[in-house]
């Protein structure tokens, strides 16, 4: 199995990020964790992203608020997948964040999901590694089932309860 690389701007991502972390320990992703601010340690990011290829990764997850750039420094060394988790911040409500982190040049793509929406970055970076591992991809499968089945619970208990 691939590795999902996160990387987050400041500790202070760490809250939201958090969720992702869950989300890759219960479907028992490999993956590591670490702090790279696209501002102040950008030498660290560009060596992270330049060397992720060999260095074993499918996926990386860039979480970063206010300007956000970390995603497209990111990306903008490597051709593995980079997926950014815009950060609300106090600012602008994560609407700064969210623009800067969507708004790629052409040929950098970055892929984006909602403002902390890092259960869903976590679940897009397994669906890419996912391709090439089968056992990876039935638990996905297995996961939306689970789902989909709690939600026709929760739809039978409101029918029975306010449906004629």
């Amino acid at each position: 199995m691939k590795k999902i690389a996160i990387i987050m701007g400041s500790d202070s991502d760490l809250p939201v990020v958090e969720g992702a972390i869950d989300t890759l320990k219960s479907f028992g992703a490999l993956f590591e964790v670490h702090i790279f601010s696209a501002h102040r340690t950008p030498e660290e990011a560009r060596e992270f992203s330049k060397n992720a290829r060999v260095n074993d990764f499918g996926a990386i997850i860039c979480a970063a608020g206010k300007a956000a750039h970390l995603a497209g420094a990111i990306a903008a060394n490597t051709t593995i997948p980079v997926i950014g988790i815009p950060i609300k911040s106090s600012t602008l409500d994560g609407l700064d964040a969210l623009l800067s982190t969507v708004q790629m040049p052409s040929g950098i793509p970055v892929a984006t999901v909602a403002i902390d929406g890092a259960k869903n970055a976590a679940l897009l970076a397994l669906q890419i590694i996912s391709v090439y591992d089968k056992d990876l991809a039935d638990k996905l499968d297995a996961d939306r089932k689970k789902s989909s089945e709690n939600v026709l619970k929760k739809n039978a208990e409101i029918e029975n309860k306010y449906n004629n």
